[in-house]
This record gives structure tokens, C-alpha cells and sequence, in this order.
């Protein structure tokens, strides 16, 4: 931090020279989410000073006191520094005491141990800079029992001093460090906050870590050994206990808890899985710790992204925090503990079917989009747990296993529209229908006879369905050709077809059969008459043969039946509307602006010739008797 001598006009090297506000600036607003992290920054100097002291002398002291009031310091027992270490780590931004040029750690004479250090960039102290205009840092050493207390002083614009105090000012090794809220940022030095602060990052910390206050009152805030690792009574308490570990994290009682182990990674923890359904677009925020101190309660990139129905909680050994400390490095060995907790997760998935259906059950009821998009991928789970997946089927909501029992032959939709548009009519005709408009049913489905041999799969067509209704009665068939003709002269324009069938159940008057395909031509037709010059030209040389999309009429239906009576073409060309505006509704897909018009003009028609009696035929003149459902 002290400036750098200016270099001869003769010279042909220079040294950078550094703008320290312009360098806090950088970190308060680009490096660092929040000024909190100063907190974070102090306690892991104490803790890598603490381990440092202790690989020397395993029995040496392992305390951390945090005092708040006018004044916050932060205190270690760790291994100090001495004049000519705080001259190279404390004033030199970007070395850190933990790593020498010698590979060698702050004079201690320790071999090099950086996997035992939570800091690696040597700018932590900096972060203080974000909440005070001065710091001091008061150590001792132990490696060195005759060196002096020293005293450092720095200040936000780069300038600093070294002070040599009296053995009494720290009769034993460590450091102090000592700072003044700047005006503006009290907030984050009060008493409560830092209490927040310390549990926040500190509750794993392996030291004891108390904060005083100035009353008098302390609190120790590391809660060591973590739930996971504490001996429990019993294996029910250890569940409850685990259980109430996540509703004070989490919030929320999990469904169940899946401890995670991988000692080659160092990594121990819990995922706690979801009582409720999330979205999978929703990833979850892990909390991560790195040798106890808490890099980040928002680690997306912990698990794969398919294991959104998990909230983990973890301390690891080997993952390497980026410079903020508040993420983690995206590199092999982090890549390699996402697929090994993706494989600890999928265990505890198969694991259910054997040892606790109900919970299984219990799980896929409210998870089952996350294990559709992991069968996808995983032939083993594929087989163990796609027979239990329910499906929106025209069985209702069923597993596959249960419906091909019914159903040997299972025709599945491609869209949600498609299967809203049959489901009533193919169940009515014994048709065994799922949709799978949603994310992965179909692909899943199709997979079905490699689970279960003899059951056949097939994507559901119109002409399937149309197949399977009953032909009117010829002499019905003519009585109505008159409205018919009107109909299809109607819904011709639509690119829609018109045909009269019986079919049930009774209460729907009409379907409208229709393919993706043919709603694409449509779609394409509609745009290339909006569009002129080239457009129009591109969309005209996309021109598809599609099928045309069908109306089918119920001649059971009491409103076709009487409708099919009608003479007057006006009010016939109204009920044509409005059976294929309500064909249309129960599709549930949206309406173009052409058929909206047609819909209201079909209910004005029908209101005009209601208002004025012009044309209807006779109470008595509708044909055959009808049945007694009302449509």
C-alpha cells in the first residue's frame, strides 16, 4: 500500500502503481455483493492464522472473540505476524500471508499447505476498507517468541505506518484487528448485526468464535460439529434432528433427508428434499461451506440441474472459491462432485421403491417432473420407477403401470391440445389416451414396452379417433344434408371439414379434430395474407399438404339434433357458428381474431332470430324424438 519509488528516467522496467480508493471502490461495488462480507474477511484471516499456529503446535490455543461497540475488533489466538512479515503481507496488495514466494507460509517455516487455508488472494483485509476509512492490526508472533508486538495503520488512501509496542500491549502471540465505522456504514457494525454476521458465515467455523458486546453479554455462534456428524440416540432422532436443522435453515419441514458423504472430496452434508413443488426452471440455492466458513447459500452450480427438489447444505475441502469468495470456481473437481451428489441423489430415488413405497408415492405425487427428466437419461431409473410415474391420462391421473393393465394399446397426444380436444370422446369409445403434450410424458411413454413387453404404443392421429365413432343413420344423414352444407360452407373457411356422427357422450354436441400440421398450414396461410413483398413470398413457398381439420357433429346431441332441423339459412348459418365456436372453446387453446367475430356474430344471429321468432321451425317440428340429456 505504500507508494512505489519512482523509477529512473533511464530505466526500462516500471512498477504499477495503485490507486487504493479507486481499488476499494472496485471491490465495495464490482468484486463484493455487500459490505457484510468485511465480517467474513476478518474471521477467515483468524481462522487461517489459527491453523497455521496449530500445524505447528497442535495444542496451542484456538479462539476467536469478536467486541462490538464504538470500535470492533476482532481477535486470534493464531500465529501473528512479525515487523518484517507485516511489512510484506499487510502492505503489499495481492500477497497473502498463507503463501509465500518460497512456497512457504509467513516466516513460520511450515511447508506450504494451502488446501488447509480458506483464503487464497491475499486482498481480505481490503474488504474493511468498504465500512472504515482506518484499520489497525496489533500481532505478535509465535514462530518468533523474541520479536516485538507490532502495530500496523493503515488508511483508505494508501498510506500506512508500523508502530513497535511493549510486550504488554499483547502479552500473548496473535492478532487484534481494530477498526472504526466510517459515517454511513454503523449498520453493519452493530451489535445484532454482527451477532447475524458471524452465525451467517461462522456457524461451521472448527474454532470457538464468540462476539461481545458492550454491555458485557457474549454469544458463541459456531454450532461445531455440524447435525451431520453429532452421535444421536437413535436413528429417529437423528432424523427429527436433522429435520430440524433444515426448518431453521430452510425453513420448511422436508419431506425426507439424504446425507451426503464423499471423503475424496472432503464433503460431508445434508440435502433436505422439497414438501412442495417448485418449478424446474427454479434452481435451488445451496448453502456451501469451505472448511467451515460459508462461501455461499446460493450455489445453483452444486448439483445438476435436474435435482431442483433438493435444498443441501455442505462443508467441503476441495472446491476452490472464486477471488469474492461467494461462489464457487467452476473447474474438474467441482464438476466431479456435482455428478457424484447427482448419483448420491439418484440412489436415494431407487432406494425408495424397496424400502418405502409410501414415501415414493409420496414423492413422485409431488416431484414427478424432476424423475421424468432424469429417467430421460437414466436407463436404470427408467426401469425401476417409470411403471409408478403418474401420467394425465383418460383414466384421470394415473401410473403407466395401471393404465396399461386397462389399456394394452396406448395412443399418447403430442400436445395438451390434443388431448383436450379427445379425451372426452376417445374415453367414451374405450380409447386409452395419455397426454403427452407435457415436458417428457411423450418421450417417456414411447419407452413404455421396454419396461412391460406386449404393451403397444402409438402417437394418437385424428383419423383414430374419428374411426372409432358411429355412423349416423343414412336417413338422419339426409334429413340434415341442408344444414350440413350450410355447416361446411361456414367452417370452409377455417380450412375445417364437416361430418355428422353418434358418438358419446351424449352432452358434447360437436368435436373438432385437428393435428398440429394442419394448425401450422394455418398458421403459415394466415401470415403470408397478412404479409406482402418477399415475406409473403418465403411463407407461400412453405405451403404444406396438410390434413384439414374436422368438425364432427354428435346426432345424439339434442342442440345437433334440433339444429340439423333447420330450414332458414340465416339462423342455420348462426348454429353453424356457434357449434364450431364452442368446438372451439373446448379445445382450450386461444382464439384468433377471425374466430372471436365468428362467435359473437353466431350469438348475435342467434339473439336476432330469437328476439323476432323469424324462420324456427315448430316446438313440435324437430325430428326424432331426442333423448332426455340436455346439451
Amino acid at each position: 500500500m505504500s507508494p512505489s519509488p519512482s523509477p529512473s528516467p533511464s530505466s526500462g522496467a516500471h512498477t504499477f502503481q495503485v490507486d487504493l480508493r479507486g481499488l476499494v471502490d472496485l471491490l465495495s461495488h464490482h468484486l463484493y455483493s455487500s459490505p457484510r462480507v468485511y465480517l467474513r474477511e476478518l474471521l477467515q484471516n483468524s481462522v487461517d492464522a489459527i491453523t497455521a499456529r496449530r500445524t505447528a503446535d497442535p495444542q496451542a490455543p484456538a479462539r476467536i472473540t469478536v467486541r462490538t461497540g464504538a470500535e470492533l475488533t476482532v481477535s486470534d489466538t493464531g500465529n501473528g505476524l512479525t515487523e518484517a512479515d507485516v511489512h510484506t503481507f499487510l502492505a503489499t496488495i495481492g500477497r497473502s500471508s498463507k503463501r509465500g514466494s518460497d512456497g512457504r507460509i509467513d516466516g513460520a517455516g511450515l511447508a506450504s499447505a494451502r488446501g488447509d487455508f480458506i483464503g487464497q488472494f491475499g486482498i481480505g483485509l481490503l474488504s474493511c476498507f468498504v465500512v472504515a476509512d482506518e484499520i489497525t492490526v496489533v500481532t505478535r508472533s509465535a514462530a518468533s517468541p523474541g520479536a516485538p508486538v507490532v502495530e500496523w495503520r493503515g488508511t483508505s488512501d494508501g498510506r500506512y505506518t508500523i508502530t513497535t509496542l511493549p510486550d504488554s500491549a499483547m502479552p500473548q502471540p496473535g492478532t487484534t484487528v481494530r477498526l472504526v465505522p466510517r459515517a454511513g456504514s454503523e449498520q453493519w457494525t452493530g451489535p445484532d448485526q454482527v451477532v447475524a454476521l458471524a452465525r451467517h458465515y461462522g456457524s461451521l467455523l472448527p474454532y470457538e468464535v464468540t462476539v461481545a458486546d458492550p454491555r458485557g453479554g457474549s454469544v458463541r455462534i459456531d454450532e461445531t460439529p455440524p447435525v451431520w456428524e453429532r452421535r444421536h440416540a437413535s436413528p429417529l432422532a437423528r432424523k427429527e434432528a436433522l429435520a430440524e436443522h433444515c426448518r431453521r435453515v430452510f425453513d420448511f419441514t422436508p419431506l425426507d433427508t439424504i446425507e451426503l458423504d464423499l471423503p475424496a472430496a472432503g464433503l460431508r452434508g445434508v440435502a433436505h428434499v422439497l414438501p412442495t413443488a417448485v418449478h424446474p426452471s427454479k434452481r435451488s440455492g445451496h448453502r456451501v461451506h469451505l472448511k467451515g466458513m460459508l462461501v455461499s447459500d446460493q450455489a445453483e452450480e452444486l448439483l445438476p440441474e435436474w435435482a431442483f427438489f433438493v435444498r443441501c447444505v455442505v462443508d467441503a475441502d476441495s472446491l476452490r472459491p472464486t477471488a469474492s469468495r461467494e461462489s464457487l470456481y467452476e473447474d474438474e473437481t467441482l464438476a466431479a462432485v456435482r455428478d457424484a451428489l447427482g448419483a448420491r441423489i439418484r440412489d436415494w430415488l431407487t432406494g425408495l421403491a424397496a424400502s418405502d413405497p409410501a414415501l415414493l408415492h409420496r414423492f413422485l405425487g409431488i416431484h414427478h417432473l424432476a424423475v421424468k427428466a432424469l429417467a430421460r437419461h437414466d436407463d436404470e431409473l427408467l426401469r425401476m420407477l417409470l411403471p409408478w410415474l403418474p401420467f394425465e391420462t383418460t383414466d384421470g391421473n394415473v401410473t403407466l403401470d395401471e393404465f396399461a393393465r386397462t389399456h394394452p394399446t396406448i395412443l399418447v397426444t403430442s400436445t395438451v391440445e390434443e388431448f383436450r380436444q379427445v379425451a372426452p370422446i376417445a374415453g367414451a369409445a374405450g380409447l386409452g389416451v395419455v397426454n403427452g403434450g407435457y415436458t417428457y410424458d411423450r418421450d417417456l411413454v414411447h419407452r413404455l414396452p421396454e419396461i412391460r413387453p406386449g404393451t403397444s404404443v402409438a402417437d394418437l392421429d385424428p383419423g383414430t379417433v374419428t374411426a372409432h365413432l358411429d355412423a349416423a343413420d343414412p336417413a338422419a344423414e339426409l334429413s340434415a344434408a341442408a344444414f350440413l352444407a350450410v355447416a361446411r360452407e361456414v367452417v370452409g373457411r377455417f380450412d375445417c371439414d364437416v361430418a355428422l356422427r353418434s358418438f358419446h357422450p351424449v352432452s358434447s354436441p360437436a368435436l373438432l379434430l385437428d393435428n398440429r400440421e394442419a394448425r401450422h398450414e394455418r398458421t403459415r396461410a394466415e401470415l403470408a395474407g397478412q404479409s406482402d413483398g418477399v415475406w409473403a413470398g418465403i411463407l407461400g413457398s412453405l405451403r404444406a399438404e396438410a390434413p384439414r381439420a374436422q368438425l364432427v357433429l354428435n346426432h345424439l346431441n339434442p342442440l345437433v339434433r334440433r339444429a340439423a332441423t333447420i330450414t332458414e339459412r340465416g339462423l342455420a348459418t348462426s348454429a353453424a357458428e356457434a357449434l364450431y365456436g364452442q368446438a372451439l372453446l373446448m379445445t382450450r387453446r386461444p382464439l384468433r381474431a377471425e374466430e372471436s367475430a365468428l362467435l359473437n356474430r353466431a350469438f348475435v344471429g342467434l339473439l336476432t332470430h330469437a328476439m323476432h321468432g323469424a324462420g324456427t321451425p315448430a316446438a313440435g317440428a324437430a325430428g326424432p324424438a331426442a333423448p332426455e340429456e340436455t346439451p
